[in-house]
């Protein structure tokens, strides 16, 4: 399989992932998991695949919108990264939520079990410029 071969099977199994994350699909979410991996989240907090997991089992986290505006894909026969830009919008914790956002995944692939996400770090994105005042709460 060529390199350009594990990019495409790579941006296919991101793409299910987004698309297990609107449906709250936990089976196809532990699928694309890996046991170990860990979330930072845009909050700064450490998560782990059963945080993850549950956020969708109990309804915590309902997604009703993910659009991607823009994905990159780096992967060799192993290991790859892709790099989501999008919105998403539904609830959190009960609370409407809409936030354009970044992600950047760290995926490994083996033969036998397909490409799984171990690492991943998400963040808000604003369209506002940096702010450069002397603002001790740091808004």
């Amino acid at each position: 399989m060529s390199n350009q071969d594990h990019t495409e099977s790579l941006r296919d199994a991101e793409r299910r992932l987004q698309a297990a994350q609107l449906a709250s699909d936990v089976d196809a979410l532990t699928e694309l998991i890996d046991d170990e991996a860990w979330f930072t989240g845009p909050d700064g907090g450490l998560y782990s695949k059963q945080d993850d997991l549950s956020a969708h089992q109990t309804g915590h986290q309902v997604l009703s919108r993910v659009e991607e505006e823009e994905l990159r894909v780096l992967a060799t026969e192993h290991i790859g990264v892709t790099w989501f830009l999008g919105t998403l919008e539904g609830a959190v914790g009960g609370r409407p939520m809409s936030a354009r956002m970044r992600y950047t995944r760290t995926w490994t692939r083996s033969d036998r079990m397909g490409w799984k996400i171990i690492a991943a770090h998400a963040m808000f994105l604003t369209n506002e410029p940096s702010s450069t005042s002397d603002d001790t709460n740091g808004h």
